[in-house]
């Protein structure tokens, strides 16, 4: 099987320059245990309705199903900085997949063909619990987002020759903003969400990735070669966690 890769670091000494891990983290920079607080049983209804603030709403259903495959059997993980910590958990009668990056970066993504042709719309659900303050997301040094769907096309026969479209859930920067990543001219950054009014809400996107691909690379795609999700905080050495639930290809 041909792999395809996803954009995240080129900075990785440890690996070798000609290393398809190498080139990995070069072609691209495209792609969560639920947080729990304790009280104690002596803890009044004060301080109990405050550190329900401080782990966010109850997770529940997110309305448009859950994670398209709780067992992970088309899903495989790559690692740019430790693991990002994904795992399917309970949302009201569904599942969901979660992710939870304290100071790391990894990728969980889907080697899949979709005929776009035919279904260009994208459509998922993502919550997420924190953002990654003031950072600067267009540059090397910020490049982390809460949450993030990635699309791949590739361009080429080997690993490297892809572009992508990177939807974020953005820190600080407006939504509908678009750039391209501070790593390589393959990919670019779109923010669907941003900021901290909808933390601890699902939050339903679609996009049409063959009108985007024809924006951002000037492509006419008919089919997509894989998609990914993540979940990074490595850059800004912080915590962030998500979680998504469907993601489906439709007609409109």
């Amino acid at each position: 099987m041909t792999h395809f890769t996803f954009p995240k670091r080129q900075d990785r000494a440890k690996l070798s320059a000609t290393s398809p891990i190498a080139h990995f983290a070069i072609a691209l920079t495209a792609l969560m245990a639920f947080l729990t607080l304790s009280t104690s049983q002596a803890a009044t209804t004060e301080s109990a309705a405050v550190a329900a603030a401080m782990v966010g709403p109850k997770l529940v259903e997110p309305g448009t199903g859950g994670f398209p495959d709780p067992n992970f059997l088309h899903w495989k993980e790559r690692s740019f900085v430790g693991n990002t910590q994904y795992e399917v958990v309970d949302a009201g009668q569904t599942k969901v997949l979660k992710g939870s990056a304290d100071g790391t970066a990894s990728v969980l993504y889907r080697e899949h063909s979709v005929p776009v042709a035919k279904t260009p719309w994208v459509n998922w659900s993502w919550r997420v619990d924190n953002t990654l303050g003031p950072i600067n997301e267009q540059s090397q040094a910020g490049d982390d987002f809460p949450a993030r769907l990635y699309v791949v096309v590739r361009t080429g026969f080997l690993p490297w020759e892809s572009v992508a479209v990177n939807y974020v859930w953005s820190s600080n920067t407006s939504i509908d903003t678009s750039w391209v990543s501070p790593f390589t001219e393959k990919s670019v950054m779109v923010a669907v969400e941003s900021g901290e009014n909808s933390l601890g809400q699902w939050q339903h996107e679609r996009r049409n990735v063959v009108e985007d691909f024809k924006e951002f690379f000037d492509m006419d795609i008919d089919q997509i070669d894989g998609y990914a999700v993540m979940v990074d905080a490595d850059n800004s050495g912080k915590m962030a966690t998500a979680y998504f639930g469907n993601i489906q290809f439709t007609t409109d």
